[in-house]
């Protein structure tokens, strides 16, 4: 049997010191898509981020984890669970890919994975996602995903000079299961 962390073509993993020139990348690429806008980081603050994540704790049910091309065992992402409710059931994640290996599949199969640990393994009732209301990429790839609108946080973020709605989507295990399987095949 193969890692229950290893996909058709992406590995999850741990994050490891040397990855942070992947996670500088990453951010680069997730500046360029127009969400997100932070002032400028130096390579040394990614370096120190990256050790301290190696050596982290785990703190239990919220972590991120690197998505890594089980062919060139290159570092192409990074998906996560940001925020979990174990009492109420619910979960949110995130992922990102870099901008030369989007479009591929690695976003939903790293989601996939990460969502199966979560129903299967974790016991989660429900996944929920924010997406930027501008994003339409991003929109269409949650429900390819399965996941449904639920509802939008009118003018909720403020970037690029002006506020923006911000999309509340989810899908519940049963759901999950009947379009991706419980079960690691």
């Amino acid at each position: 049997m193969t890692s229950f962390w290893t996909g058709q073509r992406i590995r999850l993993r741990g994050i490891e010191p040397d990855d942070w020139a992947a996670f500088m990348r990453i951010a680069v690429d997730e500046e360029r898509l127009g969400d997100l806008l932070q002032p400028p980081r130096p390579a040394e603050s990614y370096r120190v981020w990256a050790q301290e994540q190696a050596a982290a704790a785990n703190k239990g049910d919220c972590f991120q984890l690197v998505v890594e091309a089980v062919e060139t065992g290159e570092v192409i992402g990074a998906v996560g669970s940001h925020h979990a409710d174990p009492h109420a059931g619910w979960f949110e994640y995130g992922v990102s890919i870099g901008a030369g290996h989007r479009r591929k599949g690695y976003a939903a199969e790293a989601a996939v994975l990460l969502m199966r640990f979560m129903f299967a393994e974790r016991r989660y009732h429900k996944c929920q996602a924010r997406i930027f209301a501008g994003n339409e990429a991003s929109l269409a790839f949650q429900r390819r995903l399965g996941f449904v609108e639920e509802g939008r946080l009118r003018d909720q973020v403020f970037f690029a000079g002006r506020h923006h709605d911000l999309v509340m989507m989810g899908l519940l295990v049963d759901e999950f299961d009947r379009m991706h399987s419980l079960r690691n095949p």
